[in-house]
Order: C-alpha cells, then sequence, then structure tokens
C-alpha cells in the first residue's frame, strides 16, 4: 500500500520529518525538502538555479530557499489518492483583495507541484472584518469559476494582522471524482468511498436568537445533505462557529441556549430513527468544534461519509481525563453540549482521528486559569492522550492512534491578543513545524484562553 506524508513549514521555522516517494532520508534531523521530489519544490524570488543547495543549507540549520516563506501544508498518499491541507497566511501588507490574491496564488502554486491534478474542494477562511467578506466571495467566484468549494468565511481575525487566512483541503488521483452538485456543497468520490463536505451555511433570513439559529443551521444541513442523497447519520465531523458566544441572551449566555437548541434537534432525530447508535446502544455525535466569533449570527460547516465498505468504521473517541462533554452537569449548561471528543475514521489499513475543539479543561473542571502557557500545555496534553493508541485500546481499537507529529494540521483559537505569542511558542515547542493557522476568538468558557483542533494520519498497525 503506498502511503507517504510531507509537511512543509514557512520559512524560518524547524521542519519536522516527513516521509516522500523519491529520496529516503533515513536522519531525524534531515530538511523536509530533503525528501521533496524536484518538481515539488517551492521557487520565491530567490530561487534554485541547478538545483537546491541542500546539504549546505541543512547543515547550516537554515531553510532552503526554495520554500515559500508564507505558506505551510502536508501533503498525505494513500493508495493513490492526494490529499493536500493548505494552511495559507499571506503577508500582513496591500489591501484585503492584494492579500486574498496572495493567498488563492499560493494554493495555486503549491498544487501545481503536485504529481496529479488537484482539486480544492473545502476552504475555511477567517477574516479580520465581515465587511470584507464580499470581495473575497466575488474573487473566489471569478477564479474558481464553476468549481467553487464549499467555503465558510468566518470572523475570526488571523493573530499575525492579516486581512485572511485560508485553511483548504485539496484531492486529485486518477480514480478522484468531484462534483459541485449545490453552492458550498462538494461531493468526492473514490474507491467506493463518498465525502460530502458542507460549508457557508448560516439561519435563514429573520431568524435571530441563538437556540433558533441553532435550530435553522442544522435544519439546513439535514436539508442539504437530502439533496445530495445523504442523512445526518453520515456525518462524522462538523464545525459551529457562534457570534458572541459567551455573551447573555435574555439572561442566558448563547453557547448555553446553543447547546439546548442542539440537544433537542439531535433527540428528534434519534426519535425518528435518523441518529447513529453504537453496538453499546448509545447515541453517537459527531466530533465537533464550537468557537466564538467576532459579532453576531451563527455559521455551520460539516462532512459526511458514505460507503458500504466492510473495511470502514467510524468509532467516536473520548478522554479518560475529561468527562464527556454530553456528560457535562447541568451547572455548565441546562443541556450538555453534543459531541465526541474526537472521532476516528479507519479505512483499510489508515485511521484519520478528527480532533474536536479541546481546550484547558480536565474532568469537567477549567484548570490553570488566567495562564496562556499553562492552558496551551494542557490543551496539547488532551490532544496527545486522545488520539493515543492507549486510548484508542480502551475504545476497543487494537493497532490504532496516533502522536501528535502524526498530525496534519491544526487550528488554533486565541482569546487575548497580549497572550499570542507565548501561546505560539508553546505550540511550535510542542507540534513542530506543523500547519498552523492562529486566529483570534472567544472560547466557550469565558475563563479559557486558547482552544485548538486538528486531524491526524496514522497506519494501523
Amino acid at each position: 500500500m503506498n502511503e507517504s506524508i510531507q509537511r512543509t513549514a514557512t520559512a524560518g521555522s524547524q521542519p519536522s520529518p516527513a516521509g516522500a516517494e523519491a529520496v529516503v532520508c533515513n536522519s531525524p534531523d534531515a530538511s523536509i525538502c530533503h525528501r521533496m521530489q524536484p518538481m515539488k519544490q517551492m521557487l520565491t524570488s530567490e530561487g534554485c538555479s541547478g538545483g537546491c543547495q541542500l546539504e549546505a543549507l541543512a547543515s547550516e540549520n537554515k531553510m532552503p530557499a526554495c520554500l515559500l516563506s508564507d505558506q505551510q501544508h502536508t501533503v498525505i498518499h494513500l493508495d493513490g489518492v492526494c490529499r493536500v491541507a493548505l494552511m495559507v497566511t499571506p503577508q500582513a501588507s496591500g489591501s484585503a483583495v492584494d492579500q486574498a490574491w496572495e493567498a488563492i496564488s499560493t494554493i495555486r502554486v503549491i498544487l501545481k507541484q503536485q504529481s496529479v491534478p488537484m482539486t480544492v474542494t473545502m476552504q475555511t477562511v477567517f477574516v479580520r472584518s465581515a465587511e470584507e467578506i464580499p470581495a473575497f466571495a466575488k474573487l473566489f467566484a471569478a477564479y474558481f469559476g464553476d468549481c467553487v468549494p464549499a467555503t465558510s468565511f468566518i470572523v475570526q481575525p488571523p493573530c499575525g494582522g492579516q486581512a485572511l487566512a485560508i485553511e483548504a483541503w485539496a484531492l486529485g488521483g486518477d480514480d478522484v471524482k468531484v462534483q459541485f452538485p449545490l453552492p458550498d456543497v462538494v461531493t468526492i468520490d473514490y474507491h467506493n468511498l463518498r465525502w460530502i463536505y458542507l460549508g457557508g451555511i448560516c439561519p435563514l433570513a429573520g431568524v435571530s436568537g441563538a437556540f433558533d439559529e441553532t435550530t435553522s443551521v442544522f435544519e439546513q444541513l439535514v436539508t442539504r445533505l437530502g439533496r445530495v442523497n445523504a442523512t445526518f447519520k453520515d456525518v462524522p465531523r462538523v464545525w459551529l462557529y457562534q457570534g458572541n458566544i459567551t455573551d447573555p441572551e435574555q439572561g442566558i449566555e448563547r453557547y448555553r441556549e446553543l447547546n439546548r437548541s442542539r440537544t433537542d434537534f439531535f433527540d428528534q432525530l434519534q426519535a425518528e430513527g435518523r441518529m447513529t447508535v453504537s453496538d453499546q446502544g448509545h447515541v453517537v455525535y459527531p466530533a465537533s468544534t464550537g468557537i466564538g466569533m467576532t459579532g453576531g449570527g451563527l455559521t455551520l460547516s460539516g462532512m459526511a461519509l458514505q460507503t458500504d465498505r466492510k473495511d470502514v468504521r467510524l468509532i467516536s473517541l473520548e478522554n479518560p481525563q475529561q468527562t464527556s462533554a454530553f456528560e457535562y452537569a447541568k451547572s455548565f449548561s441546562v443541556k450538555s453540549p453534543k459531541f465526541a471528543r474526537a472521532m476516528a475514521v479507519m479505512i483499510g489499513e489508515y485511521a484519520t482521528i478528527w480532533v474536536s475543539g479541546t481546550a484547558s479543561i480536565l474532568d469537567s473542571e477549567s484548570v490553570h486559569l488566567d495562564d496562556i502557557e499553562k492552558q496551551t500545555e494542557q490543551t496539547i496534553d488532551n490532544i496527545e492522550q486522545l488520539i493515543s493508541p492507549t486510548n484508542c485500546e480502551r475504545h476497543g481499537l487494537s493497532g490504532v492512534g496516533a502522536e501528535l507529529s502524526d498530525l496534519a494540521k491544526v487550528r488554533v483559537y486565541v482569546k487575548r491578543p497580549e497572550d499570542f505569542e507565548k501561546c505560539r511558542a508553546v505550540c511550535e515547542r510542542r507540534f513542530g513545524a506543523l500547519p498552523t493557522i492562529y486566529a483570534f476568538a472567544d472560547v466557550c468558557r469565558p475563563e479559557l484562553l486558547v482552544e485548538i483542533e486538528g486531524v491526524a494520519f496514522a497506519k494501523i498497525k
């Protein structure tokens, strides 16, 4: 079975080891560019005449000049399908549209370097201002034409002061078929798997209030799934971006109203037989991120997977050091948050683990109050424990599990601007040169200063 994972990191970072198809390098300290085929090198204005000076640059502990200075991406090759996770943050200069063009151009260069034609299927665009979204949307429409990926615009300012940052997923391969049946709905078919990406779902016009907004976006999610012959049972992962998440609304915190609405909606689906139930008789909730954004409103995005393959399994994961969110006491929310800490998707000999938004919580209590460094450490500890082989074994998944080095990318949501640099320092030390986007956002509890989510790929042993 063909497998390789490559990471390319922003210039100035120390890259972490990664596999490639052309050159084998056993040194754990080698630069990632040692493992990239020449056709996959990213040329900057410095260029490379006659090839890279790899050995000299590596010995000087510098990043090769052939890497773009403002992009991070991971390339995953599994069973003849190429996946690229892109985390692109432009330079904080020029107009908002100029920065958007720079980001799109960077994505185009990266994808052109791959060995097969690539299609962007889903993107989350983190913006500093809602007023700039129409210009970005117009630009994407002009660039992508009839093939606009499932797109969510989220008002979470990039921590570096840029107008936007883009997280995008792209796929390619001889057997990959990508279709765009509806606006912000994309389907991908290959190897008897059908993935569905959905983005940018907002409450219908005239709907207001956290409870009704939540009901509206979930109803639309189910409707859009139905239009492409899918159901909510097929959904392993959702994202909820809620404006003013911790603000009171008629005396009740908006996030608590979101939880009450989500619970009622899932209860109704369950009563109608439209929720997945485990072999133990428990309702299986999707992995989820519930995070704040500037302003009001609510935006939902999600993904679904359909297959009749016998070697595909989806198992939700919980962290033994944390109370399951759906079992939180009423003191945290009248109706508890209904989501899994992570979702493990086993396909053949490989596992993909989608990690929900994770924060500095032990049992059900927030810990390390007002200490961004300790909260960041605890959050990463929680992720490490969650995806570990030991924890997967607890869930009946023998040979399944991942380490922090298996993460393909992460998002880091930082509450306070003054905490950004300290938070980033901890993340870079713990994660290494991992493709990352940092954005400012309120977390679901006022005392929580950081939240992190990600996705890991690992071989089943």
